[in-house]
C-alpha cells in the first residue's frame, strides 16, 4: 500500500515538471508544448490603432496607415503607435488654393479660414461675412469685406480699439480733458494725462498715427513711477486725479495689448493685463499676480451684459505710497463709535488699481476676490483688526467689501465693485485696567507726598543749604510739579485746549528735571576736579534748568502746535515725530550727564589714590556721586519705558514698568537724599524731638494749673451766692 502511494506521487512530481518545462510563448497542453496565441488571448495587447500578428511563441504589432511607431515591429513593452501629422511631414500635399488639416491617422484638405470650397469646382472663394452675417459689426459700425477677410470701421465717436473684427462701442475721452487739472497737479501726471487724450482721440477717428498698447502702458508704468519716487502725490486730490488716470488708462490700453498675458514692472509699479479675443465669451477664471496681491474673478464678470469681441482684466500694484501714507492713513467715519473709542488706522498693504472691460462696476452680478500680503507680519488680537477698503474721493471706505479671511501674513477680501484696494490695520487703544489705574494714582499719591517732604527739607534744613541742595530743590520742585499735571489732567482729552496746555506743561517740568540732574553731574565733576570756585552761580542754573526747556517748548509750538495732545492722552503726538521734540533733548541729556559722570568716577578714582588724599571731603563727594548716579538711572530707566507709553504697540509689561518707577521717583528722592543723609536725619530728629519736648512741656503746665487749682478753697460771692476759686 506505501509503494502504491509512492510510485503516484512520483508520478504526479513527473508531470508537473514536464509541465514546467514549455518555453515562453508555449503552454503544456496533453503532454506537449503548444504555441501561445498572445493576439487571441489579449485583443488590446497592442493597444489602439495597431493590429497583432502571432508567431511560434511570440507575436508583434504593426501600426496602422497614418500612424508610426519606433521601431516598425514591436510588442506592448518595446512602443506604440503615434498618429503621422501628414501636414508636417509633407507625405500629401493639397492643392495650391486648400489648407491640409491633420486628424488622427488622416488629414483633410480644406479652405482656409475666411473662404469656402467652390461650387463651381474643388477650389476655395472668398466668404462675404458682410452679406452672411449682416450684425456681424454691429450697429456702429459699417463692415468692410476683403478677399479672406473683412473689417469693422466704426463710426465717428466709436471704437474697437484695433480689434478690426470686434464690435465698436462708444468712446469718450473727457476723462483725459486737461481742464481738470489744477495747479497743484504735477507736471509728469499733466504730460501722461496729455499723451492718453491724444490716443484716445485717434482711436476715435480711427486715422493718425498713435501709440501701440504695450508702448503707452509702458508711459503709464513710468510715469507712475517718477510721481511715486519724487513723492509728489502730497494731497487727497492728487491722490484721486493719479489713482483715476491709471485706473482710465487701463481701460483705454487693455484692448490694444496684444499678447493675452502683457506683465510690466518698475521700481515702484506693476503690472498685469490679461486679454482675451473672439467670436464667443470667454468662461471659466481669470487670475492675475503682482507682487503684493492676487485678483481673482469668473471671465462672465469681467464680459458683463455685452461682449464686443474683447475683453480684459488689469491689476496694478503701487510699491511705494510712503509719501502719502498719513493720507492714506486716513478711514471714513462710517462707524460712529471709531472717534469715541479712539480707532486708528495704519496702512498694512500695498495699494492696488482692479480694472475689467465691463463698464458697469459699482455693482458687480458676483463678488470679486482679492489677497494682499501684509506690509508687517501682524496676527489679529484684542487691539488689531484688518478691514477690507477702497479709496473714495480722500478716504477709505469699507462699503462693500469684506474680509473673507486673514492671518498673519495676509488678509482676504472679497468685493462686489471695483476700485483701487487695500488692507487696513484697525488699532484699538489698549484699556487700562483696574488695578493700572489703581496702581497709578497710588504711586504718584505716595510719590507726591515724597517730593512734597523733600521741598520742605531742602528749603528749610540749614546745615545742608549749598549749591547741590538748590539743585535738589528744584529738581523736586519739576519733579512734583509734573507729576501732580500728570496725575490729574492726562486723561482730559474731552477739552483740547486744555489738553494742549497739559501736554506743554508736562513737556517743560519733565525737561526740566532732566535740565536739572544734568547741572548735578556738573556740580560733581566740579568739586572733585576743581579747587576755588566749585559752585555754580544761581543765575546759570536757572538759565539752564527753566530757560532751556521752555526755550524748546515754545520752538515746538510754534513749529507744530496740533502735536500737543492726542486722542488718547494729554501729551506729545506721534505725528510729523513731534515725540522727539522731547526724546532728542532727553537722549542728548543722558549722554551728556553719563559721559560726566564717567570723568567724575575716573578723577574722583585718581583722588584716593593719590598720596595725600582727603579721606573726608572725598568720602563726601564718593556718596554725592553715588546717590545722584543712582538718581539718574531711576528717572532715566523711567523714561526708557515712557518713551514708548503712548505707542499704539505698547505692551502691558511696559505700562506697569512705567508706572512703578514713575511712583519710586518721589520715593527713591527723598530715600537717598533725606532718610540716608546724616545731617537731614540729625534735623529730623531734633525736629522731632522739639515737637515731642513741646508737647510734654504743654502737658506738664497743664497739669500743674490743674493741680494747683483743685487745691484752692470755694469762695461764695455775697450778692449772686455763686461760689468761685
Amino acid at each position: 500500500m506505501e509503494l502504491k502511494w509512492t510510485l503516484l506521487l512520483l508520478g504526479l512530481f513527473l508531470e508537473s515538471r514536464e509541465s514546467h518545462t514549455c518555453g515562453i510563448g508555449f503552454k503544456s497542453e496533453n503532454k506537449s508544448c503548444v504555441d501561445t496565441d498572445e493576439c487571441v488571448m489579449d485583443p488590446g495587447v497592442c493597444g489602439n490603432h495597431a493590429q497583432c500578428f502571432n508567431t511560434p511563441g511570440s507575436y508583434y504589432c504593426t501600426c496602422d496607415e497614418g500612424f508610426q511607431s519606433t521601431p516598425p515591429n514591436f510588442t506592448q513593452t518595446t512602443g506604440q503607435c503615434l498618429d503621422i501629422n501628414e501636414c508636417l511631414v509633407g507625405t500629401y500635399e493639397c492643392s495650391a488654393d486648400l489648407e491640409c488639416v491633420n486628424t488622427i491617422g488622416s488629414f483633410n484638405c480644406s479652405c482656409p479660414k475666411g473662404y469656402k470650397t467652390s461650387r463651381l469646382d474643388a477650389g476655395c472663394e472668398d466668404i462675404d461675412e458682410c452679406k452672411d452675417n449682416l450684425d456681424i459689426c454691429g450697429t456702429n459700425a459699417q463692415c468692410r469685406n476683403k478677399v479672406g477677410s473683412y473689417n469693422c470701421e466704426c463710426h465717428q465717436g466709436y471704437s474697437n480699439y484695433g480689434n478690426n473684427q470686434s464690435k465698436c462701442i462708444e468712446m469718450s475721452c473727457d476723462q483725459f480733458k486737461a481742464e481738470s487739472d489744477v495747479e497743484s497737479t504735477p507736471e509728469t501726471l499733466k504730460h501722461l494725462r496729455a499723451l492718453l487724450r491724444s490716443s484716445c482721440e485717434s482711436l476715435r477717428t480711427a486715422n493718425g498715427s498713435r501709440k501701440t498698447g504695450e508702448q503707452l502702458l509702458e508711459n503709464v508704468c513710468t510715469s507712475s513711477n517718477e510721481l511715486l519716487s519724487e513723492g509728489k502725490i502730497a494731497d487727497g486730490e492728487t491722490l484721486n486725479q493719479f489713482l483715476d488716470v491709471v485706473e482710465n488708462s487701463m481701460r483705454l490700453i487693455g484692448p490694444q495689448l496684444k499678447d493675452p498675458v502683457t506683465r510690466m514692472e518698475t521700481h515702484n509699479t506693476f503690472a498685469e493685463v490679461a486679454v482675451m479675443r473672439g467670436q464667443t465669451p470667454p468662461s471659466g477664471r481669470v487670475t492675475l499676480r503682482t507682487d503684493s496681491a492676487l485678483f481673482s474673478t469668473s471671465w462672465e464678470t469681467v464680459v458683463g451684459k455685452s461682449y464686443p469681441g474683447f475683453v480684459f482684466a488689469a491689476l496694478v500694484s503701487y510699491k511705494d505710497l510712503n509719501s502719502s501714507r498719513d493720507l492714506l492713513h486716513k478711514m471714513s467715519r462710517e462707524r460712529p463709535d471709531d472717534e469715541e473709542r479712539s480707532v486708528t488706522y495704519q496702512l498694512n498693504s500695498k495699494v492696488v488699481t482692479a480694472v475689467v472691460s465691463n463698464a458697469e462696476t459699482k455693482q458687480l452680478s458676483e463678488p470679486v476676490m482679492l489677497v494682499f500680503t501684509h506690509e508687517e507680519e501682524r496676527a489679529e488680537s484684542k487691539g488689531v483688526a484688518y478691514s477690507c477698503v477702497y479709496w473714495d474721493e480722500g478716504a477709505w471706505s469699507g462699503r462693500g467689501c469684506e474680509r473673507a479671511w486673514s492671518n498673519s501674513t495676509h488678509t482676504a477680501c472679497s468685493c462686489s465693485h471695483l476700485s483701487s484696494f487695500a488692507v487696513l490695520m484697525a488699532l484699538y487703544p489698549v484699556q487700562d485696567t483696574f488695578e493700572l489705574v489703581l496702581m497709578t494714582h497710588l504711586g504718584l499719591a505716595l510719590s507726591l507726598v515724597c517730593l512734597f517732604l523733600c521741598i520742605l527739607t531742602f528749603k528749610f534744613c540749614r546745615s545742608i543749604q549749598g549749591t547741590r541742595t538748590s539743585i535738589h530743590l528744584h529738581l523736586s520742585i519739576s519733579l512734583f510739579i509734573a507729576d501732580l499735571v500728570f496725575l490729574c489732567g492726562i486723561s482730559s482729552t474731552h477739552n483740547q485746549v486744555a489738553c494742549g496746555i497739559v501736554a506743554g506743561l508736562l513737556h517743560f517740568f519733565f525737561l526740566s528735571a532732566f535740565c536739572w540732574m544734568l547741572l548735578e553731574g556738573v556740580q560733581l565733576y566740579r568739586m572733585v576736579v576743581m579747587v576755588f570756585h566749585t559752585t555754580l552761580k544761581h543765575l546759570y542754573m536757572y538759565l539752564v534748568g527753566y530757560g532751556v526747556p521752555l526755550v524748546i517748548v515754545i520752538i515746538s509750538a510754534i513749529s507744530f502746535p496740533a502735536g500737543y495732545g492726542t486722542k488718547r492722552h494729554c501729551w506729545l503726538s506721534l505725528d510729523q515725530n513731534f515725540i522727539w521734540s522731547f526724546l532728542a533733548p532727553v537722549c542728548i541729556i543722558v549722554v551728556l550727564n553719563s559721559f560726566v559722570f564717567t570723568i567724575t568716577v575716573w578723577k574722583l578714582a585718581e583722588k584716593f589714590s593719590s598720596l595725600n588724599p582727603d579721606l573726608s571731603k572725598l568720602r563726601n563727594i564718593k556718596g554725592f556721586t553715588v546717590t545722584a548716579v543712582a538718581q539718574f538711572c531711576i528717572l532715566g530707566g523711567t523714561w526708557v519705558f515712557g518713551s514708548f507709553l503712548f505707542y499704539e504697540k505698547v505692551t502691558q509689561v511696559a505700562l506697569y514698568l512705567f508706572t512703578i518707577l514713575n511712583s519710586l521717583q518721589g520715593v527713591i528722592i527723598f530715600i537717598m537724599h533725606c532718610l540716608l543723609s546724616k545731617p537731614v536725619r540729625d534735623e529730623y530728629y531734633k525736629l522731632i524731638s522739639r515737637i515731642c519736648s513741646l508737647k510734654e512741656k504743654k502737658y506738664s503746665e497743664f497739669s500743674t494749673n490743674h493741680s494747683s487749682n483743685s487745691q484752692q478753697p470755694l469762695r461764695s460771692n455775697p450778692t449772686t451766692g455763686e461760689s468761685k476759686i
